[in-house]
């Protein structure tokens, strides 16, 4: 685990913005989260364009932070699958916001944003939105790892 000297302060926004707050972070936990992508390859060839040496470094700092775990996949031991553990659902709340927020406030500047329905199913209740988003992951993640036969969950 990283020393205390990985963060700025005591405060914990700027701590948790030590570890989620740069341009990379949190995409990479929206993508597992509500994206089904959870290999190296699948996460590079999202949309937004990370390139794979910082997909690498946010990947080794939220596996490091234990916000995602890794594994192998037992019939390719080269390829590796990435989830979220509880930490890294826990953020589904910050990503809800974030859209919301974005909708409210980034729309005038960015035409091409998802669906004014989907933001308005999201805020007419936020709490069962995130609950929906949280167990459909955990839901998939059971399956997945089943499948895998992994003990290590």
């Amino acid at each position: 685990m990283s020393s205390n000297n990985t963060f700025r302060c005591a405060c914990p926004i700027t701590t948790a913005i030590d570890i989620l707050g740069d341009k990379w972070t949190l995409v990479v936990i929206k993508q597992l989260l509500t994206e089904d992508k959870n290999t190296f390859k699948e996460l590079s060839e999202c949309e937004e364009g990370i390139a794979s040496n910082i997909l690498s470094s946010r990947l080794k700092r939220l596996e490091e932070f234990k916000i995602i775990t890794k594994e192998k996949l037992p019939h390719n031991k080269k390829t590796n699958i990435y989830h979220l553990t509880g930490k890294g659902i826990a953020l589904t709340p910050v990503i809800i916001e974030l859209a919301i927020w974005s909708d409210g406030h980034l729309r005038e500047y960015h035409n091409g944003l998802a669906s004014d329905n989907q933001i308005k199913l999201l805020k007419k209740n936020k709490e069962k939105a995130i609950l929906n988003i949280q167990n459909s992951y955990k839901e998939k993640l059971a399956i997945t790892l089943k499948a895998h036969d992994s003990s290590e969950y």
